[in-house]
Parts: structure tokens; C-alpha cells; sequence
């Protein structure tokens, strides 16, 4: 499918043929038939995208702030290659469009194949051929209203949670600073609530065409004085209400507001504007100032956006949904005009000219809209190189899925590096990070679903760096179709889905021997070596693992059950299996203690003391924490047994006392074992068939991890039957 994207790195507008993106539950594909581009939101993304490092760095000194976080936590080289591969994500341009609903995921029940839909949102009403979105993030589009109106359906959605966020009143004295799309739709949402309107802007053309969508007065700023025009609009008395519909950096219309808003007088900032607020004339008028966030309720909330949970329409009136529905409905009844806003349009194909028009301004514009052929053939799978007859017989034939971020910098470069590795398919939820991701690092072709690695006989093994909750069902599908897999971890987030998986792998060597291996890659770190070593077979360990994570929020989807697990199955299964490896025996018992944080930002799941025996009498305590801070070192290992002492400081430093002698490594660069981890699997996996982790440790290290949970609950210590330890 085609696509309108920005190059991160240079700025550059791009139109790229993508596989189409995947569809997952709780929503559903939309072929686009018409989107709309933002001419504020959109222009200010390019320009900035144009800007050198230094000016991007300037624009977002949050940013800035994290990447020196990181730096000093990770190392600068590890630092520098994810902003660098960050840098090469292209934009997903767009957030506002209309089209028909080419299918449906799992749990959506209210709309059906071929119904024609608004949908919203950056990321997902993108300009883009097919479309995926989430069920609250889509409207019906009532009958009378073409693609094209209801393409404008989110910018009428921003405008309307304006309006409710002001609260008019009928016959309130309203200015509307700023007329662009958003400022004109604003326009006519007033007067439809009665009250009379002023708008003002720099265009004339733009005033021009608020005066025919009804304005009561216009402004050219230039041209004309505001405060005068705004003092005979309101008889001296100043306007009841402002509303700041513009998009610029300046302080200027914050400060406009402030003098030609009457005294305990409201003013409404929908648009991105400066915000340096001056305090005397807003002190002395005692002006209410609120902020609208974007189209209502639900906005940046992942449980509502992405998760499918309404809020209740009792308690919620307006939400995302049910704006975008009320701005359809208000179209539908001619009480809003859309299309006389559009002043061109172009076909996706020409989308370059498009964005031309809006970045060089030659020629007025208000709405810009793309056009797409519902008609045109989409192809699931987009081959970067002729197709192969023929793999190599002496590379392993390698296929992807789930090509975000870690997997970038952390394991397709390895895989590319290995002489024994040919890369094949690259798989991922949007067909643009898989394309782009194929195009970097060679893979043959790119898709979004995995059925295409499936059926490829030349993939040998598959690697799943996905989202945690997917891990499973993944590892299913391709050990069933013979394929090896490797994992990243968690293996699985939950019992039900540990007993499917190892059914799975039973299967599968029952028929020929097939390789299982999860991501747990601090084993093979080159100073849990050298530890290990230090150590006789037979002797019994204490272990202590110390943990400080920095702050996880609680809202993020590592948290939530059914899609992360939280920090204790998605993270602390790590360094229970380095424990497990150093002191080779197989764990018994789990006794495991959370803290009682009583906080909302913070679980208190994500702040344990596990505490694990072993059949051989080696005990080791795991203390994990998020209420520490990321500035201290994250991770450090104390080993003591048989008279020898063993100390891991971040994976920096080694520590070693041997028959009372003392060795201290220090390390140039943090290595945590990710590049051994996938030369060891590409190895196993060629030689025996086998991983390089037994897959009894693998299966015992998940069991540690749930009866911790199990612990924590009880309060009591959990036994773990001898049969269920391996």
C-alpha cells in the first residue's frame, strides 16, 4: 500500500509502498478512501523534522533530558546507537480520515465489513492506503456524508471539545483567534450554540471565509486594530469568551487574549501557541484560563484508545467517540459545513505537491484533502530483493517478527553479523516499520503477518521480539510449523499459556528435533563466565541479586496482565535464570515479600524480595526494585560459597576473592550478553536442533516467577514439586 511519511533523520517527505498493517483485537483495517492534512500540526512536524540535531534538540529539551538519563544509566555507546535507531524511523504523517471497513478483529461487534467510518488518531488514521484502528477511534459515518466531510471529523472533533471545555452561553460575545481549519469549524460550532462571533486572523482570505460561514465580525490582524474592533463588537464591555484556535510558537495571541477579554472573562487555548502567560493583565481582569487536550475524553488513555473500555455515558458525555459521532451527526443536518472549507485536493500519489503547497504557501489553502483508490490492489507481502530459489545450505534461514525498538539495536544487528545467519522475512504490526526495517538491516521481504515466515521452507527459525503477551501464540504457531524459535523474554505472562507452550514444543520433537530458546541473555555475559568458574561444582550458594530498575509508571502496558504481566513476570524471570545458572541446581521452593508502597505510581509487585531455594542447598535472594533511582547502577550479583566470593557492579566490573586472593576486572564497555546469546542459539539450533538453554530451565525459571506471585498472595512459602521444578 502507499504511505505518507517524513524521514526523521533529514526531514524529507516520503511515499513508500508498505505492506499493509495487521490486524489485531479490539479493532479493525479501514481502506482509506479520503484523509485530510493538518496544515498546522502537519507543518510544524516537517519543519522541525528539517532541523539539524542541535535544532531538534533545542525544540525538545525533554528529550534531551531523557537521552542524558539513559547515557549515564546504559553507557554513551549504547545510548547513542538507540538514538540512532530511533533516527531512522520514518513519521507516520496524518490523524484524521474516513474510509470503508475491509475487516474486523476479535471482540468488535457493532460494525460490520463494507460499513464506511470516520477514524481518528496519529498513528492510525494515517495517510495511508489501508488503516488500522482501534473501535474508539472510529465513528459511522451517517448516511448524506461523503468521505471527504467526514475526513474532517477529527479536526471537528478538536474543535468541539473546545467549545465544550468554554462552555458558551447563548448570546455570549466570542472571539475566535485564529482561523484555520479548526478556527472556522469553531466558528460555525458557536454560532449553531448561539453566540455571536469575532474571529480574527492574519489572512484575509481566512476572515473572508469565516464571514461566509456566518461571523458576525472579522479581523485582519495587520490591517486592522483588534482591541478596537473587538470594544465595538462588545460596546466597550470586552469579549465573554476567547478562544485561541492558532498554531504558532509566539506569545502573541496568549497576550492578545488577555486584553480584549472582559474582566472575569473566560479564554479557551485549543491551539498549540506560546504559553508565556502575563500575569498583570490576567491578574487584574482575574481571567479563568483552561487548556482543551485534543478531541475529549479518553485522549491518552491506553485503556480507552487502544484497550476498547468506554466510559460510562452517564458519568462521560463526551468522549473521543462520541465528539467524532456529534460533529458526523451536526454534518449530517447541514448544521456543519466541511466542504466549502476545501480548497484542494489531491490523489495519495501526489501527495509530494500537496505538501508543497502547505510548506512554500504560494497560493492560499484551508482544507487539503487526499484522495485513494478504493479499487487499488494491496499486496500482503513487499519483496526488497528478487526472491531466492535457493537458501544457502550452510546459513541458517532466519525470519522476524516484531522489529521494534530493542530488537534493532539489540538483536537483528547481530543476526546480520553472523556468517551462519541469512536473513529472510521481517515481520511487523505496520507495514512501514517493516519495510523500513527489511531496507536497513537486508531481509529478503517484509509482511505483517506471520503466515508468510510460516510457509517460507526456507526459514529455519523464527525470532519473536513482540510485545509480551503475543510471545506465546507466536512460539506456538511456528513451533507447529516446524520452525525453531527464539523468544524474547518472558516466555509466556501466564500458566495457562507456560502448559500450551510446552504441549507445543513436545509436539514438535516428537516429530523431529526443534529448538525452543527465550531471551534470558545475562548467562552468557562474559563476566558471569569468569564467575562461574570461580566456583566448584557441589558447593553450595548464597546468591544475592539487587535490582534498582528506576520508576516504571503504572500505566504503561508492561503492567497490565493480560498484555505485560508487570515487572515480575517480564523482567525479574531474567535474574532468577542467572541464579539458577550459577549455581547449576534446580530451585524447590519460592518465598517471596512485597513492599507496602500504598501508591498509585508505583506497584508494590514491581518492589519484591524473592527468595529461592535449591535442591542442592543453594539459596538466592532476589530484591527488585522501582522506587530506587535510575542515576544509582542498575543491577549488581554477590556470589559466596566454598570459601570464594564473586561480585557483578552492573555488568562494569568483576570482583573475585579465590583462596583469599583478590581479582578485579573492569569492563570497557557494559556487555550483558546479548551478542554471545545469539551466536550460542544460531550454533544450537544449527548443530543439535536443541537451544543452548535446556528447555527443563527454561520451563523451571517461568514456575520460580509464578509461584512468587503465588507468595505474595498467600503470604506463604510455595513448594515446587520435584515433577513441576524441571
Amino acid at each position: 500500500m502507499l504511505q505518507v511519511v517524513q524521514n526523521v533523520r533529514n526531514g524529507q517527505l516520503e511515499l513508500r509502498e508498505v505492506p499493509p498493517p495487521a490486524l489485531l483485537p479490539g479493532g479493525l483495517l479501514v481502506r482509506t478512501a479520503a484523509s485530510i492534512i493538518s496544515p498546522g500540526t502537519e507543518k510544524m512536524v516537517l519543519e522541525l523534522g528539517k532541523k539539524s540535531l542541535i535544532g531538534k534538540a533545542r525544540e525538545r529539551p525533554d528529550l534531551v533530558r531523557e537521552v542524558i538519563g539513559r547515557a549515564r544509566a546504559h553507557g554513551i555507546a549504547k545510548t547513542v546507537q538507540s538514538v540512532m535507531a530511533k533516527m531512522d524511523q520514518a513519521l507516520q504523517l496524518g490523524y484524521s480520515a474516513a474510509g470503508v471497513v475491509q475487516d474486523i478483529g476479535p471482540g468488535i461487534v457493532d460494525l460490520k465489513i463494507g460499513n464506511r467510518v470516520a477514524i481518528a488518531g496519529a498513528g492510525y488514521a494515517s495517510h495511508a492506503e489501508v488503516n488500522f484502528v482501534p473501535r474508539n477511534l472510529t465513528a459511522l459515518i451517517p448516511d448524506g456524508v461523503s468521505f471527504e466531510e467526514a475526513a474532517y471529523s477529527t479536526l471537528a472533533a478538536i474543535a468541539m471539545q473546545g467549545v465544550r471545555v468554554a462552555r458558551p452561553e447563548l448570546g455570549e460575545l466570542v472571539v475566535v483567534s485564529g482561523l484555520g481549519l479548526i478556527g472556522l469549524i469553531t466558528v460555525q460550532l458557536l454560532k449553531a450554540n448561539g453566540c455571536r462571533v469575532l474571529g480574527i486572523d492574519l489572512n484575509v482570505d481566512k476572515v473572508e471565509q469565516g464571514l461566509r460561514l456566518g461571523m458576525d465580525e472579522g479581523v485582519v490582524l495587520d490591517a486592522d486594530d483588534p482591541q478596537q474592533a473587538v470594544d465595538r463588537f462588545s460596546n466597550g464591555r470586552g469579549a465573554d469568551l476567547t478562544l485561541i484556535t492558532a498554531g504558532t510558537s509566539s506569545n502573541q495571541p496568549i497576550e492578545l487574549a488577555g486584553e480584549i477579554t472582559r474582566r472575569k472573562g473566560r479564554i479557551v487555548v485549543v491551539g498549540a501557541v506560546g504559553m508565556n502567560i502575563p500575569r498583570d493583565v490576567y491578574y487584574r481582569k482575574e481571567l479563568e484560563l483552561r487548556v482543551s487536550m485534543s478531541y475529549g475524553p479518553g485522549r491518552y488513555d491506553r485503556s480507552y484508545e487502544e484497550g476498547g473500555l468506554d466510559y460510562p455515558y452517564d458519568y462521560v458525555r463526551w468522549t473521543e467517540r462520541r465528539n467524532l459521532e456529534s460533529v458526523l451527526d451536526l454534518m449530517h443536518c447541514g448544521r456543519l459545513d466541511v466542504r466549502s472549507l476545501t480548497t484542494h485536493r489531491f490523489p495519495i500519489a501526489n501527495a509530494a505537491a500537496a505538501y508543497d503547497l502547505i510548506q512554500k504557501g504560494k497560493e492560499s489553502y484551508v482544507g487539503v484533502i487526499l484522495e485513494y483508490d478504493l479499487n487499488r490492489p494491496q499486496e500482503k507481502v513487499v519483496r526488497i530483493t528478487p526472491s531466492i530459489e535457493h537458501k544457502r545450505i550452510d546459513r541458517l534461514g532466519v525470519g522476524f517478527v516484531g522489529a521494534g525498538n530493542y530488537s534493532s539495536v539489540h538483536l537483528i544487528p547481530h543476526l546480520r553479523s553472523n556468517n551462519e545467519v541469512q536473513l529472510l522475512g521481517v515481520v511487523s504490526a505496520t507495514g512501514l516499520n517493516a519495510k523500513q526495517k527489511a531496507e536497513k538491516f537486508g531481509f529478503n521481504y517484509c509482511a505483517t503477518e506471520i503466515q508468510p515466515l510460516l510457509d517460507d521452507a526456507a526459514v529455519d527459525a523464527i525470532i519473536i521480539g513482540t510485545r509480551h503477551s503475543t510471545h506465546a501464540g507466536f512460539t506456538i504457531q511456528a513451533l507447529d510449523a516446524g520452525k525453531h524459535v527464539f523468544v524474547e523474554k518472558p516466555m509466556v505472562v501466564s500458566e495457562e499459556q507456560l502448559d500450551a507452550v510446552i504441549d507445543a514444543y513436545n509436539s514438535a520433537n516428537a516429530k523431529r528435533p526443534t529448538g525452543l530458546m527465550v531471551g534470558l541473555n545475562r548467562r552468557f555475559a562474559p563476566m558471569v563466565t569468569r564467575l562461574k568458574e570461580v566456583f566448584n561444582a557441589g558447593d553450595a550458594l548464597q546468591m544475592i541479586y539487587r535490582v534498582n530498575s528506576g520508576g516504571i509508571p503504572t500505566s504503561t502496558w508492561l503492567h497490565e496482565a493480560h498484555e505485560g504481566g508487570g515487572m515480575l513476570i517480564g523482567e525479574m524471570c531474567h535474574f532468577i535464570d542467572l541464579m539458577q545458572f550459577i549455581c547449576g541446581e534446580r530451585p524447590v521452593s519460592v518465598y517471596a515479600q512485597s513492599l507496602a508502597n500504598n501508591s498509585q505510581k508505583v506497584s508494590d509487585h514491581d518492589n519484591l524480595t524473592i527468595v529461592v531455594s535449591f535442591n542442592g542447598g543453594s539459596v538466592g535472594t532476589l530484591c527488585y526494585n522501582t522506587v530506587g533511582n535510575s542515576a544509582f547502577p542498575k543491577e549488581r550479583v554477590e556470589v559466596y560459597g566454598g570459601g570464594n566470593v564473586g561480585l557483578i557492579d552492573d555488568f562494569r566490573s568483576l570482583e573475585i576473592i579465590k583462596r583469599g586472593k583478590p581479582i578485579r576486572i573492569k569492563a570497557a564497555n557494559q556487555d550483558k550478553g546479548q551478542k554471545r546469546e545469539v551466536e550460542e542459539t544460531i550454533k544450537s539450533f544449527r548443530a543439535s536442533g536443541a537451544g543452548p538453554i535446556p528447555f527443563e530451565e527454561l520451563v523451571a525459571g517461568m514456575k520460580v516467577v509464578f509461584a512468587a506471585r503465588q507468595s505474595v498472595a498467600s503470604g506463604q512459602p510455595v513448594t515446587l514439586p520435584q515433577s513441576d521444578a524441571v
